[in-house]
């Protein structure tokens, strides 16, 4: 039934001896690499495991149930547990995304609803950053377009995790399913007579590029530089450190001002440039394998959304997989998971049936 294990057995064993072997460690870069793989293995060899030595206790208990009726039992027990290790391992051996082991940038942009939409924005940002604090990842924030009431018009956070994560624990193996509109029902602080508003703000989530993972030709890029300037326009520094680059083959544009230095702002605008790129060639290489992010709405259109935030009911509900719950408030303070794995057990069971 598992055939598919065997090899990912070998490879599992070759890999550990790789590990073992000091000279490995040379290169940090193939040592990581080796240590991402070998990680993302082992449950599947775990379970592969169990799964064999208990067919082979099934077996002889099998044999043994025809003189003594404990060993029937038993053998059902068995049988029982033997089921549930064999759906355990048909999860795990659903073709995993060669991309959730990033780290990601998650970029969210205000919508329809003006100032609302941006102070939504803000909102959205600062559950990212709970939740990746709940989940022990490091955060830094790439690039940030304030509005005048505090909110953000456009904001770019880098999410990494720390050390080797598990299999499918990484950030974009959590995050991807975050991409899209987000709609925002509430009365809004600009709002003088308590009318509820709709609005929306879209979310994209992008795994974070390596060098080694997309060349960028220094010919190809047109970088300009201008003085950066904050909320309302008001002049926020007094030097050209505001950075703007245009990959010229594609057409895209980052920019980036946080920094006081303009060789910091540099680079953030590059890491922002790689993940875009990085997205852009697994998309045009590979379109019918990239389901989660063509599902991520790049038009910030209300009629569009995945998401809606319901404020008066303290509801949060996702149109895709049909997840609904009243705890906004805790999500908003970064208790996401529910949402996500709603997501990622309804992928996972589409996965399953299809390949059935």
């Amino acid at each position: 039934m598992f055939d598919a294990c065997v090899d990912l057995l070998a490879e599992y064993s070759a890999i550990e001896e790789r590990l073992a072997d000091p000279s490995v460690h040379a290169d940090p870069a193939e040592a990581r690499r080796l240590a991402r793989r070998h990680a993302e293995l082992r449950p599947i060899i775990e379970a592969y495991r169990r799964w064999v030595a208990l067919g082979e206790d099934l077996t002889a208990a099998l044999e043994l149930a025809g003189s003594d009726a404990a060993f029937a039992e038993e053998a059902e027990a068995l049988d029982r547990e033997r089921q549930e290790v064999s759906d355990q391992l048909r999860r795990l051996l659903i073709p995993r995304d060669p991309l959730d082991g990033k780290d990601v940038i998650v970029e969210i942009k205000a919508g329809e609803g003006g100032e609302e939409s941006a102070l939504f924005a803000g909102d959205l940002l600062r559950m990212y950053l709970r939740y990746a604090e709940r989940r022990g990842w490091s955060t830094e924030v790439l690039e940030a377009e304030e509005s005048d009431l505090g909110g953000f018009r456009d904001v770019a956070v880098a999410v990494k995790a720390r050390g080797v994560p598990e299999p499918g624990e990484a950030p974009y193996a959590r995050l991807k399913y975050e991409g899209g509109v987000h709609r925002v029902q509430r009365v809004p602080v600009t709002e003088s007579q308590g009318r509820i508003h709709t609005s929306a703000a879209g979310v994209l989530v992008l795994p974070e590029a390596e060098e080694v993972d997309v060349t960028i030709d220094p010919n190809d890029l047109r970088i300009d530089v201008y003085r950066s300037s904050g909320p309302g326009g008001q002049s926020v520094n007094t030097t050209d450190s505001a950075v703007r680059i245009t990959h010229l083959p594609t057409g895209t544009v980052v920019s980036c001002q946080n920094e006081k230095s303009q060789l910091q702002n540099r680079e953030q605008a590059l890491r922002i440039l790689r993940a875009r790129l990085l997205a852009l060639a697994e998309e045009q290489a590979a379109q019918e394998a990239s389901d989660s992010r063509r599902a991520q709405v790049r038009t910030v259109d209300r009629s569009e959304r995945i998401r809606t935030y319901n404020f008066p009911e303290n509801r949060i509900s996702d149109h895709r997989v049909g997840f609904k719950a009243y705890n906004l408030d805790q999500v908003l303070d970064g208790e996401l998971d529910d949402v996500v794995q709603a997501c990622i057990d309804s992928f996972e069971a589409q996965a399953i049936a299809e390949g059935a």
